[in-house]
């Protein structure tokens, strides 16, 4: 049996979730692809561990200082990457380092931290493409959502005219709770923090940074752009007020903060801000920690998605389909049914 050595670079939640569940996937990918898949290291910014042999799930506690960085990757003999470290689009740190380092030794990468992408995607696009490495990012682009899937998969051949995403969970929520509970964006927020739905600072979310992110990488990875962010029109929640959201409830209204991307004379627009849609559309029934995505072809017409999971195991589970992505196309073909069964 192929044995197939996988490293994790970013050790927080989301990267504890991706190790326990691709540990408890193992069986399957010995079932379905006659694939051994041994995580043989997983580190954080200072601390990490390796085994050739494969970590255990009782293992993963017990992390050792110093152990980190794309060196140590290397040296575990993984040929898969998940980098689900930290993300800072304007550093493209620290998942930035590992990426380059792993596409250049022809390692496929599954990315679930934007930054890196955000920051440099072009440069490693050209990378994977030299030395044949996979690139994949489901887990960075709308995590459990299917987005990518949609423009690369099941709208191939067709030409994309339109994109809109709601592709935040936290501005849905807030927006929505300003809207059903008569309260104003502070209190809103402070009610979103103190139920775990909001991190202790979310600028990047109020502020429409994540969804342009995100609205960056379905533009450049899904429609085969080269936009940075200052190509990106960017308005956040900020301005919504309780006066404004009253407005809206009258005319029968729906605000989201949506992420827009549309052709106009060949060229690929992208803008983020408030929009507003009537209750008999779609994505006003788009609620509380939900998201969505519609997308306008011009030969499957409109193609709309909406989904939400428990996090951090969504994005885990975003992560290991592009993982079982990977070995299709390394060959490992999944058993078929009657074989299977039989």
């Amino acid at each position: 049996m192929q044995t197939l050595k996988v490293a994790i670079a970013g050790f927080g939640g989301v990267g504890r979730a991706t190790a326990n569940l691709l540990l408890q996937r193992r069986e399957r990918y010995r079932q379905f692809y006659g694939v051994d898949v041994r995580l043989v290291a997983v580190c954080g910014s200072r601390t990490g561990l390796a085994d050739a042999n494969g970590l255990q799930a009782d293992q993963l506690d017990a992390l050792q200082p110093g152990l980190t960085g794309p060196d140590f990757v290397t040296a575990s003999g993984a040929s898969v990457l998940i980098e689900a470290g930290p993300s800072d689009f304007r550093s493209g740190g620290p998942g930035l380092a590992y990426l380059r380092s792993a596409l250049s030794a022809g390692q496929d990468c599954i990315v679930i931290s934007k930054g890196a992408l955000v920051h440099s995607g072009p440069q490693l696009r050209e990378l994977a493409r030299a030395s044949g490495a996979q690139l994949k990012l489901s887990g960075a682009a709308a995590a459990a959502l299917p987005t990518l899937d949609l423009l690369e998969h099941s709208l191939a051949g067709c030409k994309v005219l339109a994109v809109e995403g709601i592709l935040n969970a936290t501005t849905n929520y807030l927006l929505d709770a300003m809207r059903t509970q008569g309260l104003g964006f502070d209190a809103a927020l402070r009610e979103a923090q103190t139920g775990g739905f909001a991190e202790a600072d979310t600028r990047n979310d109020t502020e429409g940074w994540d969804t342009a992110c995100k609205l960056l990488l379905l533009a450049n990875f899904g429609l085969g752009a080269n936009l940075t962010m200052s190509d990106v029109e960017v308005e956040g929640i900020h301005s919504v007020t309780a006066q404004r959201i009253d407005a809206w409830q009258s005319q029968g209204l729906v605000p989201r903060l949506v992420g827009s991307l549309s052709q106009v004379g060949g060229t690929i627009r992208a803008s983020v801000g408030i929009k507003t849609y009537p209750l008999s559309d779609p994505f006003a029934q788009v609620n509380g920690k939900n998201k969505a995505i519609r997308i306008s072809s011009d030969a499957m017409g409109e193609t709309i998605a909406i989904g939400c999971g428990v996090e951090p195991l969504a994005t885990a589970a975003a992560a290991l389909k592009d993982f079982e992505h990977i070995l299709q196309a390394r060959g490992a073909r999944p058993v078929s049914i009657t074989e299977h069964s039989a």
